[in-house]
């Protein structure tokens, strides 16, 4: 058994990451941390974790976490994230690092948006970026995982196979839903229920550091500058996220360039189902799993192209796409614990 250690684990993210191991076959929970709720059992904290995860939550401290440890999940907000994350490379830990603080490889960018200095600009150089289906050979092989943005996840795996052919012209734009879990754990008035219920609404308007991650991975990734105007928004719901792509084609791409162009990416992508007929995903659909569907619609009387992908923003938006990327890390089966059917109602 591979064991790992999550930092943070009593987030939305670290308690999805440890929902979803318990359904892996090969990997063990060995070190839970918590610096709120240190000297508890995970399960005092969660109760419908009893029998599941009965681990007592501990400070975080490298040279702990580092003991036994294959891979450490880091699930602390950006910031703090990069100097847990530099202390445990140097203890000679792998980790796949939830934050946004090792996605942007350009620092000034990173520092704009998170207002942050950063201080471990060196590992930003090396960090794989956690997309398997783009970037696999990278995450197999290296020692730091960037962990995708949810957003960032769901908008990249929609329009990255336009872009790589070609068939995107001009200005994308990503109008987003994302369920209130989208805004982790920590209290705010915008995601407090009589301000979020029965409500939705558009924020970050004037620019969202996801937007700048979009454009940064798809120009390594393809070559191509794209430009990308991405709105999000809070939909009173708790997990899920909807984005909407509205696309200029060049005249010559048919519909059937496009579908041709998800199934030769993707057909073989075991977490990627690319609808046809103009079947569209909805949240529903992936509720629960590590699903990214896909599907499209050509609106003839505005010449664009309508995408619409959907995902779990904690599952395929996070910890699910975290462990996809530990069993490359780990070079297992890429689809090990991660197996579930939607959760439908």
């Amino acid at each position: 058994m591979f064991k790992v250690a999550v930092v943070g684990a009593t987030g939305y993210t670290g308690l999805e990451l440890i929902r979803l191991l318990s359904f892996h076959p090969l990997v063990e929970v060995e070190v839970v941390t918590s610096e709120s709720y240190s000297g508890k059992l995970l399960s005092q904290v969660f109760p419908g974790m009893r029998g599941i995860c009965d681990k007592e939550l501990v400070p975080f401290d490298p040279d702990r976490v580092a003991e036994g440890v294959d891979v450490a999940f880091v699930c602390l907000p950006h910031g703090s994230s990069m100097e847990a994350t530099k202390a445990l490379v140097e203890k000679g830990v792998k980790v796949i690092d939830l934050s946004g603080d090792f996605r942007m490889r350009d620092i000034p960018t990173y520092e704009k948006w998170y207002k942050v200095v950063h201080v471990a600009p060196d590992l930003v150089k090396e960090a794989a970026y956690g997309i398997p289906e783009l970037f696999r050979d990278e995450i197999s092989n290296a020692r730091l995982v960037a962990n995708p943005g949810c957003y960032a996840t769901s908008v990249i795996l929609a329009l990255y196979p336009l872009l790589e052919k070609g068939f995107v012209s001009g200005l994308v734009v990503a109008d987003c839903k994302s369920g209130v879990t989208g805004a982790g754990r920590k209290l705010s008035q915008r995601t407090h229920f009589p301000e979020c219920n029965e409500s939705f609404m558009a924020y970050s308007v004037q620019g969202h550091r996801h937007n700048p991650e979009m454009e940064e991975i798809l120009l390594r990734k393809t070559g191509i500058d794209v430009e990308i105007l991405f709105v999000p928004h809070l939909v009173p719901m708790n997990r899920g996220i909807l984005s909407t792509l509205y696309i200029e084609l060049p005249e010559s791409t048919s519909v059937a360039d496009v579908e041709e162009a998800y199934r030769e990416c993707y057909e073989e992508e075991p977490f990627i189902r690319v609808y046809s007929g103009g079947l569209l995903p909805s949240t529903k659909d992936v509720r629960g799993t590590n699903f990214c569907d896909i599907g499209f619609v050509y609106r003839e009387d505005v010449k664009r192209l309508v995408v619409v992908s959907a995902i779990d923003n904690l599952v395929k938006g996070a910890s699910g796409q975290a462990i996809q990327n530990l069993n490359l890390m780990l070079g297992v089966d890429e689809t090990a614990g991660l197996s579930l059917a939607p959760l439908w109602i």
